[in-house]
């Protein structure tokens, strides 16, 4: 395995712009309530682009989604009339469940806003619950699919260790020489210690994603993290990997899900070379973010499955080789992260997978190295 490790990356030229036919404005959303069905309500809609959530209301100032709206940048008010008059939304979610709630909106949302609130409000709110739901088993799901494919990694990289801790030990049973004695239980506890390293690596790796707040993520550090899980998974020995790496690169995000990503991405990148070829890592800022490129010199995808690639249950790979759900997946955790995924590839020469997230900044960052 090669691995060139320099510096910042060159941005690489743009393609040009292709034109595209004008897409309707977004529907302009007012979210009344800033508890748990208001914070669910601001994540979910916020990741849908044909959606604008212009403001959120709560007369609690310590309200979670108050907290939450000023994350994503959307409006605060403790006022329904402010709201209304300033956002002018032409939809209206009442996510409170206080009865005297729907005549305050019908005095004050004007003719041609739409309302939803009671029962209707509530189905949502289930609604949501089930859709997040499932979005955390089906990433589980695939994630713990693809622990089979780590097994002959796992194997060989525990075999060694034990390998030499069996020379050691036999070697001390009949060692005299108290020096020497320990020297090799030394190197008995490093290779203990490895072995151990390998286990915490996949233990960390295979478990549900936390519970935990979004928080700042090193990119560079969970791409170096996931290099570690993904060589388990396929062999890197005749692979060069080309690190390009802007310092200080920050995403906001759960880690547990961002290193499932960068996983996912480099093992496809892998195996689509076949196991032999260039794996380029690239992280750069860019205005009012942050891009990640995962590029390969692999076999490519053909122009015509392009538009399919992120669709739930597609595969290009054998059966038994793929649950169809990794690229799926991947899209709904970049979404979550309110970033976007962009692919550009050619027949015989790689593919290049681009993640694009929004600058974060003004918290601690987890993963540093």
């Amino acid at each position: 395995m090669t691995i060139v490790s320099p510096t910042m990356s060159h941005r690489r030229a743009e393609p040009q712009a292709t034109a595209q036919a004008p897409t309707p404005p977004p529907m302009r959303v007012a979210v009344i309530g800033a508890g748990r069905g208001g914070t669910a309500l601001l994540d979910v809609l916020h990741q849908i682009g044909t959606i604008e959530v212009v403001g959120i209301v709560d007369k609690i100032p310590t309200a979670p989604g108050l907290r939450r709206a000023q994350e994503l940048n959307v409006a605060v008010y403790d006022q329904v009339s402010d709201l209304i008059k300033n956002q002018r939304p032409s939809l209206v979610m009442d996510v409170t469940g206080d009865p005297t709630m729907e005549s305050v909106l019908k005095e004050q949302v004007p003719p041609g806003t739409d309302i939803i609130n009671g029962l209707t409000s509530r189905l949502l709110w289930l609604l949501i619950q089930h859709e997040t739901t499932l979005q955390t088993e089906l990433l589980h799901a695939e994630k713990l699919a693809g622990i089979g494919s780590f097994a002959a990694g796992i194997a060989h990289d525990i075999n060694n260790p034990l390998q030499l801790i069996l020379g050691l030990a036999e070697n001390l049973t009949d060692e005299t020489d108290l020096e020497a004695v320990h020297a090799q239980a030394k190197d008995i506890i490093e290779a203990v210690k490895r072995t151990t390293a390998i286990c915490r690596d996949l233990t960390s790796y295979s478990r549900r994603t936390s519970l935990r707040p979004d928080g700042l993520i090193s990119v560079n550090g969970k791409l170096d993290e996931a290099m570690k899980i993904a060589r388990y998974a396929v062999a890197l020995q005749d692979i060069e990997i080309r690190k390009h790496y802007q310092p200080d690169v920050v995403v906001k995000g759960n880690p547990d899900q961002l290193l499932h990503v960068f996983v996912n991405l480099i093992t496809n990148a892998v195996q689509a070379m076949e196991h032999q070829g260039i794996l380029t890592l690239e992280t750069t800022g860019v205005d009012g973010g942050t891009q990640v490129r995962v590029s390969d010199t692999g076999s490519g995808i053909p122009p015509e499955l392009l538009n399919r690639i992120f669709d739930p249950f597609f595969t290009t790979k054998p059966p038994g080789k793929g649950t169809g759900l990794g690229l799926y997946n991947i899209k709904n955790v970049i979404h979550h992260m309110h970033g976007t995924i962009t692919v550009e590839s050619q027949v015989g020469r790689g593919s290049t997978f681009t993640l694009t997230f929004p600058e974060k900044t003004g918290q601690s960052v987890e993963g540093s190295s």
